[in-house]
């Protein structure tokens, strides 16, 4: 498990395109090939990103060069939704108790519950 106790949502699908999961401190083989993979697949987000403003920009395209900029768009948006969700899962969970309720014109009020994300 990770130091979070949390299984790691990896940056690939399974054979069936089910989620993979990795339990493990996050050291290992294959942790190291889901951080490299995280960092192309970011990577390849950004310059898709600059291509869409490009395009964009020109106002000259074509019905067919909108559709497949709008699918590796959603390619690209999976990607990164995956690996935020992977990075989110990973984050240790706040300690509210230990944070002091805020007064608002002299009322007490209680801390926030914390609340688990799905």
């Amino acid at each position: 498990m990770s130091p979070t106790g949390q299984l790691r949502l990896l940056p690939w699908a399974g054979p069936e395109g089910k989620p993979c999961y990795l339990a493990g401190e996050g050291t290992g083989y294959l942790s190291r090939l889901a951080d490299n993979m995280e960092s192309a697949q970011l990577g390849l987000a950004g310059e898709l990103l600059h291509e869409a403003q490009r395009v964009l920009a020109g106002r000259q395209w074509t019905q067919g060069e909108l559709h497949l900029l709008a699918v590796r768009l959603t390619a690209a948006l999976t990607n990164a939704h995956r690996i935020a969700v992977s990075r989110g899962e990973r984050l240790p969970a706040p300690a509210y108790e230990d944070l002091d309720p805020i007064d608002y014109e002299g009322e007490e009020l209680e801390a926030p519950k914390p609340t688990q994300l799905t």
